[in-house]
């Protein structure tokens, strides 16, 4: 068994002098192995620039990411093709609750497989993807899945 570490670099710079209202929520991220850097924000609701990532859209898509790449290795090793995957995945929190976090992500990907692909195979291996998945097996959220199969 392997320990895997993820190392990250989070950078803010600015004042909060002027209070809760005054300062800017942008800030970039990046990984120590990848050559990209992400712009982030606050969600608009919480004084963010909407043109920029937040928080909560990353992890929405973390968990769509691992379920994918999940899914795949699953269907290579079983053998089923896979032609395309597109998810359009949901987050969902309120902040009225104490204390406030995701609660719920649904995941909704539709599958394009070969003709002739028995679709019972293919939402038997989204399952066993999404008890696989790493992501959505660290969240308290719940990560619900509603897949549709259809045929290339």
């Amino acid at each position: 068994m392997t320990l895997h570490t993820y190392d990250t670099t989070l950078r803010w710079q600015g004042s909060t002098a002027d209070g809760y209202r005054g300062y800017s929520r942008a800030h970039t991220a990046r990984t120590a192995t990848a050559d990209a850097v992400l712009a982030l924000s606050a969600d608009p609701h919480f004084r963010g620039d909407a043109t920029l990532l937040n928080p909560e859209q990353l992890l929405v898509t973390a968990a769509s990411s691992c379920q994918l790449l999940s899914f795949l290795a699953v269907a290579a090793m079983r053998g089923i093709d896979i032609h395309a995957y597109t998810d359009t995945a949901q987050g969902f929190m309120d902040d009225r609750v104490s204390p406030t976090a995701m609660s719920r992500i649904v995941l909704q990907p539709v599958i394009t497989v070969a003709r002739g692909t028995d679709s019972a195979d293919v939402l038997d291996a989204v399952e066993a993807a999404h008890e696989g998945c790493y992501i959505a097996n660290s969240l308290r959220a719940e990560v619900k899945l509603q897949p549709t199969v259809v045929e290339a």
